[in-house]
């Protein structure tokens, strides 16, 4: 048969198949028109996406509250970050955002000018750094000192956590970022008087005072420190 023929015929093949109202292409196995349709698959999730909706662990002891802030990318870069330093059995637990500048060369929480003033807070009330339980929210201090709230919500999860495991007698906020993030007020609002924090089933007391940072900017605002650290020294007396 030659190619005009074969063309014919198949062209032939087509309109009777368009007559006969076949004008689509179906599957060589019947369907059941009337069956219930079949949910579409979902679509699967590439690990990453897997790995950025799983909820992050929150760390159950204070070793592991350790080595999270040592190890863990969220805080940024991996040198200079500085661990809580004490004694958590003191029942005194001191609490800032994030180090000073300079801390990290130092070595130590509220180092340099702002930790010789801070050094001579603690012995007005009778401690000194091994005696007290201090950190920070975050081990590296960010760029600029400003974090992204999504940051800082994590930050404050994990701190919240942190002092929950620790569990002290009583809790020292130094500043208003930590005081913000803790008790839910300004710094204003929440100086003067005791709190009490439900951390994860767990009650602690908790007090907001001045970072010692403001209050070398501030000098006048030391008497005001001091009756933040009388009032410390009551609670811790009961």
């Amino acid at each position: 048969m030659s190619d005009t023929a074969l063309r014919g015929e198949f062209l032939s093949t087509i309109d009777w198949w368009r007559e006969a109202g076949i004008d689509t292409l179906v599957e060589e196995e019947a369907r059941d028109w009337l069956a219930a349709p079949r949910p579409a698959p979902a679509p699967a999730a590439s690990s990453a996406a897997a790995t950025a909706e799983a909820p992050p662990s929150v760390p159950a002891t204070l070793d592991a509250i350790a080595a999270f802030y040592a190890e863990d990318a969220m805080f940024g870069r991996p040198d200079g970050r500085l661990l809580p330093q004490g004694d958590a059995a003191s029942g005194l637990m001191l609490l800032a955002d994030q180090p000073e500048p300079g801390d990290d060369e130092a070595g130590q929480i509220v180092g340099g000018e702002v930790g010789r003033l801070f050094d001579r807070m603690l012995a007005a009330i009778g401690r000194d750094r091994a005696s007290i339980y201090l950190t920070t929210m975050t081990p590296v201090r960010v760029p600029g000192g400003r974090p992204e709230s999504a940051v800082l919500a994590r930050w404050t999860e994990i701190a919240r956590t942190h002092v929950s495991i620790a569990a002290p007698r009583l809790l020292l906020l130094l500043g208003d970022a930590a005081t913000r993030a803790f008790i839910g007020t300004s710094l204003a609002d929440a100086r003067g008087r005791v709190h009490s924090l439900n951390l994860g089933g767990h009650n602690v007391r908790a007090m907001a005072t001045f970072h010692p940072r403001f209050l070398l900017q501030q000098p006048a605002r030391k008497a005001d420190a001091w009756r933040d650290l009388r009032l410390l020294l009551e609670e811790l007396g009961q």
